[in-house]
């Protein structure tokens, strides 16, 4: 049985999920919520991968409060309308489609927020362009020549954490099935692990300890009142001298491991535009490797993972244990069937979609045979 495609578990206080295989939608920003509110581009959307054949879907970075938002245009979970309409959108998507479990990534951009939109240029707003007021753990702009984040205080903290938690809570009432906390990509939580950005003096800067100590509080305390799947998505290199290194990484995840977390899911940089990133195939396994040889967490590897035989050979060496993809599945949302075909898997799909399907391929729904006519 190809690996890719056989099942694997996650246990929760609440009890364990079992994966259908170990393919993962990973989060991807759409850009497309309105105050913080899902839209229809998030039903289309959120159906169309419901039904790519992925043993999980992990729903973009949600923002915990509107400051926390990357952009104007971010999906929010903060308060009653943002939570009514992921509610709507993502149970329409779901009645539609196969079942398949969703998490949801909760996230707080910190210095990166008040940006404009991708297509947009991505740069800092003002004011007068419909910015805000910028946070971080130190007054350390991401470039030269964008406004000054002011440096949180240990009250702004413990609100950060209540906001953080009350999302959970949120995602949990909605029906959400596991919670990834963004730890990565030079947004709030990486930003406090990063010495490039946490330059403080107090117990939360200098020393590696006191630099991970805001982030593992906070999951500490979701952790507590949040019984469902729990992880981290965590950059495990920023890919600068001076920066937060894999050495660092995996002890901090063993202290994840420690406070509960269920998974984590291996990315890498963002926190500085200075980062030297040796970009190629595979080029952020090494890291899920080390992190998952250390502290023995499920481990999610992503980046540039691109053909299914790629995907089943990082399983086969044990570098990890799932397998996520972002763009592909942009480009190629079925990829999972033509995986499938390629590794003789099953996944499951809607019957309105299988007589699309090419004669070598038939076999990717199990039992099911489609004539062609």
């Amino acid at each position: 049985m190809s690996l890719l495609f056989s099942p694997y578990t996650l246990a929760s206080p609440k009890g364990d999920l079992t994966l259908a295989n170990r393919i993962v939608v990973a989060p991807m920003c759409q850009y497309s919520a309105v105050d913080g509110m899902a839209m229809d581009w998030h039903l289309m959307h959120w159906g169309n991968l419901l039904n790519s054949g992925a043993g999980l879907f992990i729903i973009e970075a949600t923002a915990v409060t509107a400051q926390g938002r990357i952009t104007p245009a971010c999906l929010g979970l903060w308060d009653d309308a943002t939570e009514a309409a992921l509610k709507d959108k993502l149970s329409r998507a779901r009645a539609l489609a196969p079942a398949l479990p969703v998490f949801i990534q909760l996230s707080h951009a910190g210095r990166k927020a008040s940006s404009a939109t991708p297509w947009e240029g991505g740069q800092l707003l003002g004011e007068d362009q419909g910015g805000w007021a910028i946070c971080g753990p130190s007054e350390i702009p991401q470039l030269p020549n964008e406004r000054t984040p002011h440096s949180m205080s240990t009250t702004e903290l413990q609100a950060m954490i209540d906001a953080f938690l009350t999302a959970a809570l949120r995602a949990d009432r909605i029906g959400i099935d596991g919670v990834e906390l963004h730890c990565a990509h030079g947004y709030l939580l990486h930003q406090f692990l990063s010495p490039i950005a946490n330059q403080r003096s107090d117990a939360y800067g200098g020393s590696f300890e006191n630099r991970i100590r805001f982030p593992l509080e906070l999951f500490t305390a979701v952790r507590k009142a949040y019984s469902g799947v729990l992880g981290l998505r965590l950059s495990a290199s920023d890919w600068i001298d001076g920066g937060w290194t894999i050495e660092e990484s995996t002890e901090f995840t063993a202290r994840l491991k420690a406070a509960g977390a269920n998974f984590i899911h291996v990315s890498s940089g963002g926190i500085s535009r200075q980062q030297q990133i040796a970009i190629g195939p595979d080029y952020q396994v090494p890291f899920a490797k080390a992190i998952k040889a250390h502290a023995g967490l499920p481990t999610i590897a992503v980046g540039l993972i691109t053909s299914p035989q790629q995907a089943e050979a990082i399983l086969e060496r044990g570098d990890a244990d799932l397998i996520a993809l972002a763009r592909a599945f942009l480009y190629k949302p079925r990829w999972a069937w033509e995986a499938a075909a390629a590794l003789k898997g099953e996944v499951h799909a809607s019957e309105q979609y299988w007589r699309c399907l090419p004669t070598e391929a038939q076999a990717v729904f199990g039992n099911v045979r489609i004539g062609q006519r």
